[in-house]
Formats: C-alpha cells, structure tokens, sequence
C-alpha cells in the first residue's frame, strides 16, 4: 500500500463559514457532539464485525468495544474504537469532503449481501463536525484494517485548512481527540459526559466504557422476540427506563419490518383522570441512539401520554438527528401505532372483560382521547369503549342502549342518556332520576365534555343531558303533562312574585307541575351552554362562550306543598322570606350556595326553628 504522504489542504465544503454554523445552528444542544461521535464509533465497530460475517476480514476481532476517555489536565475528549479505521484516502472522502456519508458508501458497496442495513447508524459527515462546537482542535488518529495499511494522523483547528500526516498507531480503528475550547470546558467533567452517556448511548448496540465502566446496555428488551421475555422483563425494562414510576398496567411490543421498520415497547401507566404530559415521555431512538422524547408526529396525539421506546431507521431526522420531518413514513409508523394500540384493548377486552373494567378508570382517558382524534380508532374503540354509572356499572355502547332505551326514549324517539358530572355536587338530581326508573351515567372525565359531543356526532338518534340541565320532564320530553294543582292565574301570580323577590335578570323563573316529592325550586343551566363553558374552560383558551355572562332557569314546583305557601301567605315579608328560603335550597342542592348568603341561609333555618 502506498506510503502516506504529509499533505495540507482545504476541506471540500463551499463556504469558510461552515464552522460558525455548524457551532451555532446546526446542533441546538452543544451536548449532542459526545452523541454523533460515539454512534460514529459503534457504527466503525460495526462495519467491522459484517465485513468479518462477508468474509472479507480475516483477522482477530477482539473485543469490540467504544472508549470515551477524559484527560482534565490536557483538556481533553477522545472517543476511541477498535472498528474497521480509514484510510489516507478515505479521511479525504469522509472528513475533507463534507457532502459525503460513510455509511451511505458502505451500504452501497454491501446491499446486496446482508438485509440488515439496520446495524448502521449512518450519518458520517456531518456528525463528525459537530466536534468542533465544543473543540478549538481536533485530531484523528486512525489505522485501516486493511493489510499493510499505514496509520494517519488528520488534525484541524476549526477552520477549513487540514494537515494529514503519517502517524503511529499499534491496532486499527480510530482516535478522535477533541482539544476543549474554553467556552466549552463544562464538558471536562466526569459528571457531565456521565450524565450525556446516560442520555443518548444507554441502549447502544456496541459497549461503550467511560471511567473503565460500560456505560450501556446493548441489548435491550424491544430488540428481542415477545416469546422470550416474560412480565417480569417488560416490568423490569419500565424501571430501567423510568425508576421513579408507578408499575405499569400493560404493554404492546411494536415489531414490524414492512412496509417499513420499527421496534419498541409502549406502556400504558396510571394517571387515572389528570390529562397531562408527563415528565415521562416516550423515547425515540435510531439503532438504539436515543434521539429526543418530542415525539409528536411519530406517534399519535391520544396515545402521547404513554410511556415508553420506539426505535426506527425509517423515522427521517433532520441532519442533526433532533427535529423529525413529516413524510409519508412518519403518517404511516403513526397509522401503525394506532392500528397495534386499538388491537391490544381489543384483545384485552375480549379475553378478560372484568380486568379491562378494572383496569378502565386508568385507560379511559386514552380510549376517549383517541375517538376525539382518530376516526379509524374509532371504528375499533366503538366496541370496547365503557360507559361507568352512578353504581359503578360497566357497559358498552350498544349494551346500554338495549338497557335504556325503553324507558329513556322521548317522543322524538331519540335516546336521552342522562349523566353526572359530580356525584356529590349533583346528588339530589341524580335520586330524582332513579325515582323515575332512570339511568345516570357518570361523566366525570377531563375530556367528558367533548366525548359526550363526538357521541352525539357518532351515534344515530343520541342525545346526552346532564341531569341538572333541567326539569326530568323536559329533559326526557315523552310529551306528557303533569297536572297542576294551581290555576293558570296562580302559576303567572307565582311567577310574578319569585321575579320581584329575586330581581335578576340573569334568572329565567318559570312555573311547572312536577311530582310532589320534587324539589319546590330547581336551578338550572342549559346544557348547551353549560357544554360550552366546560369546553371552552378545558382548552384554557378565551372563547365566545366563555365570555358570556352564565344565566340561569329557575323551574318553580307548582304542586310541592311550600310553593302553596307562597301564595297562601299575605303579608308580603313574610311571602319574601318563603321565596328566598327555597331558591336558597335550589341553590345549596347545586353548592352555589356561599358566603354571606350561606351565613344568613343557616341564620334563617335555624331562627325558623325556634
């Protein structure tokens, strides 16, 4: 092999500026460097081991490893590897002609003699020149595994000159030395290139030893066929990854290789009714490179509050491996994910129903979230997706339409399913309801308000109304009337009276003949807008209705006992106090009794009872 001459020269890039650029735009964390570095090195390591598996190599292999080492006093990074090298020749490809890529070559050369193009990392270029946002200076010393080859020496000092000398080098593989600029000397800590280890190389498919440890675990579960792991691997991998968190509820294990590739694990958690991102996010990785836990796109909205490992050299990155761009692969792994998601709850509804109820307070939020936002979801989740009532009663869409529908249909023969959502809050209204041989759904969800708005949207001939939204009889309107025990004439004196005492505009009084075993005075808010409000204040955002000024019905009982007192009573005080005493009832059955007007509400009672 011809000797190595010293040569200077430039690097083939088109513009001076390329340093500055790269140190200040195209990695947006400075930490990322130690990432592009050691995947460089697993990747050498790797080539290696194939051209051995070619035949192509003949040598002894050793052991194969990556090797970080610190040199605080030298300031000093060096990522060593004992992989396939370069060559004089190949340094001016890989290194001076930026626009290259190693890997690209090397898959190139070799397609036609493996179909496991996914145990190269790629993106050699450009990588490697995210060095130089934390070095002043960089070398590399490297030894081609080639027989007879010479070791080189390439230095550069962050502009676009280089100088590659001969150099000594006892084995091949390749050193990087990185001389720590001083803007950058946070990276000469142990601790700190500990914690970036951590971060991006845990899972790397080649070991890497930092302070004479390996730092990784190369073979991680998601890499491994389900039939053999046992729940005790899936529990134990969850630890690994997220050690301070409660223990899972189940897991789906992501494996497939067509139309593209993609393993990993998701974890469904526990986090009952609180819709928020945890701290725990799931984690993507290329080859086992830990990329960013964004994941947004990958992976659909409904199921972002997973946890978990997705792993895919399908997932195109940008070129500093940290944003992902949406393309037709993305759309597809996320299609995917969707498909796999829908097809465990089914396969877990079907097989154990009483542990998929058990398990649903916890689930619900995902399944709910998911028919808001995926249709295709939908059309699985429809026959799994429970509905809870007020005795913790589970049924599914259709069950509880065959058990309601006889009694709760009104005379448009659209079915009124009555909900809760606060048991306590709303408890006089819901044992009304029962009275009557009626259901109440329990709506108490984050999201319930929106999901109540796609079932009505999905289901032919469905409405939902909140059983304090109004009168039970107006809210199942079967189109019969009650009979009044008081004249016309009576019901507009009675009105009359509660509009002066009250004397809100924002109170809508009305008189109607109810049950005598009813409330005298119900308080209302109509469920449109009472939906709307409750939307509008889930999604924190100011909105038309949540601008608007809350009105209120007030349905007075013309057949309970205390209203004919009102009437009967001619002094006008004492017609006052009745009026107030049962709208402040009204309002105490709906907590929106408060304050000075609860203070003097207790006073009233209690004088009353003297």
């Amino acid at each position: 092999m011809e000797a190595v001459q010293t040569e200077k020269g430039q690097i083939s890039i088109h513009t001076e500026n390329i340093f500055p650029i790269i140190k200040k735009f195209l990695y947006s964390d400075h930490e990322i460097f130690l990432r592009e570095l050691v995947s460089n090195a697993v990747d050498a390591t790797q080539k290696l081991n194939q051209l051995a598996s070619f035949g192509e190599f003949g040598g002894e292999l050793g052991e194969l490893k990556v090797t970080v080492s610190l040199d605080e006093e030298a300031k000093t990074i060096t990522i060593s590897d004992n992989g396939i090298g370069m060559t004089a020749d190949e340094i001016k490809k890989y290194i001076n002609q930026i626009a290259f890529s190693g890997a690209t070559d090397f898959l190139e050369k070799y397609k036609d003699k493996t179909d496991d193009k996914g145990q190269i990392i790629g993106h050699f270029g450009l990588g490697f020149y995210s060095a130089f946002m934390v070095a002043e200076k960089v070398d590399i010393v490297t030894k081609s595994y080639r027989d007879g080859a010479e070791a080189v020496r390439w230095t550069c000092d962050g502009s676009t000159e280089f100088e590659l000398t001969p150099t000594e080098r006892a084995d091949r593989g390749t050193d990087i030395i990185l001389h720590i600029a001083p803007d950058s000397e946070e990276f000469l800590s142990k601790s700190r290139l500990q914690g970036i280890l951590d971060k991006y190389a845990r899972f790397l498919p080649v070991a890497v030893e930092f302070d004479e440890k390996v730092v990784n675990n190369t073979n991680p579960i998601w890499t491994k066929s389900p039939a053999d792991l046992t729940d005790e691997d899936y529990k134990n991998f969850y630890r690994e990854l997220y050690p301070m968190g409660e223990e899972p509820l189940f897991w789906i294990h992501l494996n497939v290789d067509y139309p593209f590739n993609l393993t990993g694990i998701l974890y469904f958690p526990r986090i009952k009714n609180e819709l928020r991102f945890q701290r725990e996010k799931i984690q993507l990785y290329s080859r086992q490179v830990f990329i960013t836990d964004e994941v947004k796109d990958v992976v659909p909205d409904f199921l972002m509050m997973l946890h978990g490992v997705i792993d895919s050299p399908d997932i195109p990155l940008n070129v500093s491996r940290s944003f992902l761009q949406a393309d037709s692969n993305v759309k597809k792994i996320n299609g995917y994910i969707t498909r796999k998601v829908a097809d465990k709850l089914n396969e877990l509804f079907n097989a154990d129903r009483k542990g998929f109820e058990e398990k649903f307070d916890d689930i619900g939020l995902f399944i709910k979230y998911g028919i808001l936002s995926d249709d295709k979801f939908w059309e699985k989740a429809k026959n799994f997706v429970l509905l809870k009532n007020t005795e913790g009663v589970f049924t599914t869409l259709d069950e509880y339409r065959e058990k309601v529908q006889a009694n709760q249909t009104d005379k448009s023969e659209t079915l009124i399913m009555l909900y809760t959502s606060d048991r306590k809050q709303q408890d006089a209204y819901i044992e009304s309801a029962r009275r009557r041989g009626y259901d109440v759904l329990l709506m108490d969800n984050v999201i319930d308000a929106h999901f109540i708005n796609a079932l009505e949207q999905k289901l032919e001939k469905v409405r939902f109304q909140r059983v304090d939204a109004d009168t039970l009889d107006k809210l199942i309107d079967k189109g019969l009337n009650n009979e009044s025990v008081l004249s016309e004439a009576d019901q507009t004196k009675l009105k009359e009276v509660f509009e002066q005492v009250l004397d809100n505009k924002m109170l809508h009084v009305s008189v109607e003949a109810q049950p005598t075993d009813e409330l005298p005075v119900t308080i209302t808010m109509p469920e449109f807008m009472r939906r709307m409000k409750d939307m509008s204040a889930l999604s924190g955002e100011q909105s038309f209705y949540g601008n608007l000024p809350v009105t209120y019905n007030v349905v007075v009982n013309a057949n309970h006992p205390l209203i004919g007192k009102v009437l009967a009573e001619s002094d006008a005080d004492a017609q006052k106090a009745v009026v107030k005493q049962v709208y402040d009832l009204a309002l105490l059955s709906q907590n929106m009794l408060t304050g000075a007007d609860l203070t003097a509400f207790v006073k009233r009672t209690v004088a009353g009872l003297v």
